[in-house]
């Protein structure tokens, strides 16, 4: 009696199905992405017969039929046995791939249902007073060390991913300074199904996401040096809240027709480089932070270090309010935002693309209040019935306390690296008691490559904040500050222009009020 075909995957990386007299290997496994094509590699033999093994499309007839005279002339057998094995191996292959990626679909769908007590505590810790400073209290007693400013403002964008129009931030700084872990960490305390981690994607594997699998997700980017391929779907996605693409593809019959893949958002991006100018496009539509590369930073992370290395961290604690604080991200609800003081808001001249900057700034104080929404009383449109929460002082307050830094470096005429250069420069000279300095020097104290140097005086000297006072080419140059305060004055007038805004609209009349309170 015939044995029955039969596919075997308990390694799916060596995917075996006998077809009696065929043994055919699918080396290597298939792609669960991209269900238009099915690219294996088989290996296919007649028992004690020398193995042919060949890479091919089996949704392309060409191949195909390539591959069955080949396998009919090299093990003599005929072309209709070796048809039929490979048709019924391509719908056993097809059924297991669409088997997996249900379970994965399963998989990423299976949300955290609270209990009673959780969502009671929850909802408490969003209520309770001072919960900026509380949140950022716990985020450092969840292990993210030091960066106080970054990581809440990190943790607020991220919670941002459940608006209609999610912001989005890029960490910049140093290799191996620890973008990457800062990242990790903040994004620790989101729920796992809000979140897609991303090490390694191609630009197209974007587009093959169920239609609304990246809803309202905060897509994470290892290294975006390492993902340049996504970085164009990742700009469409944040700009358009949708992507699509029409493809090519063959059916079994070798029929060809078209298909428009989309894929909806909004969704939330993180990233980490070393690179800011490279990705321009993408940075214009994020908030931009720098890594404190400071030696107090070093410390702190190292004391860190030790602690946990010696047993005296209590990680039983860390994962609680790590828990927690995941939490209190699955009990926010979606809802509208309306800020009454909107139209008195405006953002320093000197911050360069001044209608995106003005745009993020607004939505980022709407982020604050939506944080907030547990602490709101809800409103309802008198003509539409829809119902807000609206923005306080106090919203904007904490916002412009975050929102400092950032405007600050969106006013800089120089890049991030060079600034950090340029302010460590400063310091160290101002410590040494020098009037000027050379290259050599410089390298040496602030321990920065040649190449990154050449860089960072090559620009400092174009914008007129260093300037040679002796040397030559030969002997070296002698170099001069002009500017010891540059910094300190526009951080002053940014400062001052947020704090006069705020003082205005708290002595002012509160804004005339045109919904009414249900």
């Amino acid at each position: 009696m015939p044995t029955s075909p039969t596919l075997n995957t308990t390694n799916p990386d060596h995917i075996t199905y006998d077809h009696p007299p065929l043994e055919i290997t699918v080396l290597g496994g298939i792609r669960l992405e991209g269900l238009d094509r099915m690219r294996a590699t088989l290996k296919i033999k007649v028992e004690e017969q020398q193995a042919v093994r060949h890479n091919l499309d089996l949704y392309n007839n060409i191949q195909v039929e390539k591959l069955i005279r080949r396998v009919a002339e090299r093990l003599e057998i005929g072309t209709s046995i070796i048809t039929a094995a490979l048709v019924d191996l391509t719908e056993e292959l097809e059924d297991y791939r669409m088997h997996e990626i249900e379970k994965q679909t399963q998989a990423q769908d299976k949300r955290k249902f609270l209990t009673p007590e959780e969502i009671k505590a929850a909802q408490l810790y969003l209520s309770s007073p001072n919960l900026m400073q509380r949140t950022l209290e716990d985020i450092g007693k969840a292990g993210v060390i030091g960066e106080e400013t970054n990581r809440l403002l990190m943790y607020l964008i991220f919670t941002s991913r459940k608006r209609e129009n999610p912001l989005h931030i890029i960490s910049l700084g140093s290799s191996g300074i620890g973008k990457t872990h800062l990242q990790e960490k903040v994004s620790a305390l989101i729920p796992e199904e809000d979140k897609l981690e991303i090490t390694s994607l191609s630009g197209n594997a974007f587009y093959y996401f169920d239609r609304q699998e990246l809803r309202n997700k905060l897509i994470l980017i290892e290294d975006l040096d390492g993902a340049e391929d996504v970085l164009y779907p990742l700009r469409e996605i944040q700009s358009k809240k949708r992507i699509s693409k029409t493809i090519v593809i063959k059916n079994t019959k070798g029929e060809t027709k078209t298909v428009t893949l989309k894929v909806e958002g909004p969704v939330s991006v993180a990233g980490c480089t070393t690179r800011e100018s490279i990705y321009e496009d993408n940075a214009n539509r994020s908030f931009l932070i720098y890594i404190d590369e400071s030696q107090e930073q070093d410390h702190k992370i190292m004391v860190y270090q030790r602690k946990l290395s010696a047993g005296k961290i209590n990680v039983s604690e860390e994962h609680r309010i790590t828990e927690l604080l995941q939490n209190t991200q699955r009990v926010l609800q979606p809802v509208q935002i309306r800020n009454p003081f909107a139209e008195s808001l405006h953002i320093p001249e000197e911050v360069f693309k001044p209608r995106r900057t003005n745009a993020h700034y607004l939505a980022f104080i709407e982020a604050v209040t939506f944080y907030h929404q547990y602490q709101r009383e809800k409103q309802y449109d008198k003509e539409t019935g829809e119902e807000f929460i609206a923005t306080t002082l106090d919203d904007i307050k904490e916002a412009n306390g975050l929102m400092k830094e950032i405007l600050l470096r969106k006013s800089d005429d120089l890049n991030g690296a060079t600034r950090n250069y340029f302010e460590r420069l400063k310091d160290w000279l101002q410590a040494e008691d020098k009037n000027s300095f050379t290259n050599v020097q410089a390298r040496q104290a602030l321990r920065v490559k040649s190449s990154n140097q050449k860089r960072y005086m090559a620009t400092l000297q174009e914008w007129g904040l260093v300037r040679k006072v002796k040397g030559d080419k030969k002997n070296g140059f002698a170099y001069e500050v002009t500017s010891y305060e540059d910094q300190q004055q526009r951080t002053q007038r940014i400062t001052t222009v947020l704090d006069e805004i705020l003082v205005h609209l708290s002595s002012s009349r509160r804004p005339k009020e045109v919904q009414s309170k249900k």
